[in-house]
């Protein structure tokens, strides 16, 4: 991305070129400072640019929270004085700058020059000189540098996240490297229009797009990512964003035409729109404890000509929501009882950092236990509404124990009618729930276990 100087045609790239930088070093602010979620920060400010720059908006922002210990390393280096309280948003331009040297193709001169005059948007010019100062000198003396910070492999994870990881898994490196990496693309062909292989063969043919199928019957991974909107019947519902790890839910469930069926902690709606996909007769309960993210779900269902009860409700108080489904589906106030129950679980998240990086420093070791409480909390109350005979997939996008098998393990010995079914994937006798891990070219994290409660 060029700048050239005294060139009136060029202003409104470098003004627009400015404020990214800008924008997303209080994106990072935010993030560090504040605990706020890029997924949850980038939607509310993308209208402050132009849809060209929100893809280098994202790449930064992203990137810096992939390798965010390799770049602070660095600036411990080079500035002598802490940058604290008033000062942390010059710290955060030096984090966007350096991120930029290191790892897009932007020319190092744009790179600088960009977030030095985003001092000027940001009110704190006085410091121009520095962040000029700092990221000329890193040039300079590049190699020297990185030979210090690199001397030693670096996992770019909290210290508490990787001993857990070692813990519980001899790979445990492998597992790092892959949440390190840009997460691959994955689509959701939906059967009611074609096969995953005809599409295959459309992708290839209208766009050129080369996939890759995987042992799935519905999935295919991009070669690249690619707006959505380029994807051939995208807005006819033909196909769905999904990891391959997330697109089990709905097959290991095995929701049938006709049953009652609920998807708890739906948001964003991947999931019940699967389970219509493959049950369209079904009458499917879409809940989840937060308004605005039921929104999304609403929009998936209507993109895909879906039909769903939308509801918003704590998992954990059945008696607040039931009687509207006793309303809405049943047509008479009675018990409900479901054939089958999704629960995609509160989690850590610790499946899905490579999608979202900022998880690994925005989560605390201390939120564990109380997520934990949370998940059992949601089990324990859910168990009740469901029939007997009927089945339960416990869902989880984490990769700790604690919050996976083990927890299934405590449910199946409190639960004497609780029964752990077998899932069709090669495991161990004694293995309880399947779990995947990340792969550069796989799926997600990802746990899954398929209870049935058995009748007495």
């Amino acid at each position: 991305m060029r700048t050239l100087k005294n060139s009136p045609k060029n202003t409104a790239l470098s003004n627009r070129t400015i404020e990214v930088r800008a924008v997303s070093a209080q994106v990072i602010l935010q993030v560090f400072d504040q605990g706020k979620s890029l997924s949850a920060l980038i939607p509310d400010i993308q209208h402050q640019l132009k849809a060209q720059d929100l893809p280098l908006l994202q790449e930064i922002c992203f990137g810096i929270c992939r390798v965010l210990p390799r770049l602070e390393w660095i600036i411990r280096l080079l500035v002598d004085k802490p940058l604290k309280g008033k000062t942390r948003i010059v710290h955060c331009l030096l984090l966007v700058g350096l991120y930029q040297l290191l790892y897009t193709r932007i020319p190092a001169h744009a790179a600088i020059n960009e977030v030095v005059n985003a001092t000027k948007v940001l009110k704190c010019e006085g410091f121009r000189g520095l962040i000029n100062g700092v990221l000329r000198r890193f040039l300079r003396e590049q190699n020297t540098i990185l030979a210090v910070v690199d001397k030693h492999w670096q996992t770019n994870h909290p210290e508490w996240l990787v001993n857990k990881l070692k813990k519980t898994y001899p790979n445990w490196r492998d597992i790092v490297e892959a949440n390190n990496q840009k997460p691959p693309m994955w689509i959701r062909v939906n059967p009611q229009y074609c096969t995953a292989k005809d599409y295959q063969q459309r992708l290839l043919a209208e766009t050129d797009l080369v996939s890759f199928a995987d042992n799935h019957p519905h999935a295919l991974r991009l070669a690249h990512p690619i707006a959505v909107q380029h994807l051939p019947h995208f807005s006819d519902g033909w196909l769905t964003v999904q990891d391959l790890h997330a697109q089990w839910s709905a097959i290991l469930l095995g929701g049938q035409n006709g049953e009652l069926i609920l998807d708890a902690c739906a948001a964003p709606g991947g999931k019940t729109t699967h389970i219509l996909e493959l049950a369209p007769q079904a009458k499917v309960v879409a809940l989840d404890v937060e308004q605005n993210r039921l929104k999304r779900v609403e929009q998936n269902l209507a993109r895909l000509q879906q039909q769903a009860l939308v509801i918003c409700g704590d998992a954990r108080q059945p008696t607040q929501w039931l009687p509207e489904i006793a309303k809405s589906i049943l047509g008479k106030q009675t018990a409900v009882q479901f054939d089958r129950i999704l629960l995609d679980a509160p989690c850590s998240a610790t499946g899905v950092i490579r999608r979202h990086p900022d998880i690994k420093w925005l989560r605390q070791e201390t939120d564990i236990p109380q997520l934990v409480q949370l998940q059992q909390q949601i089990l324990t109350a859910l168990w009740t509404t469901l029939k007997p005979n009927g089945t339960l997939l416990y869902a989880t996008c984490s990769v700790l124990a604690e919050e996976n098998s083990q927890q299934i393990m405590d449910f199946l010995a409190k639960n004497d009618n609780a029964k752990l079914e077998k899932l069709p994937f090669e495991q161990a006798d004694e293995q309880i729930g399947m779990q995947f891990l990340p792969t550069e070219n796989g799926g997600d994290g990802f746990y899954y276990a398929k209870l049935r409660k058995v009748a007495k």
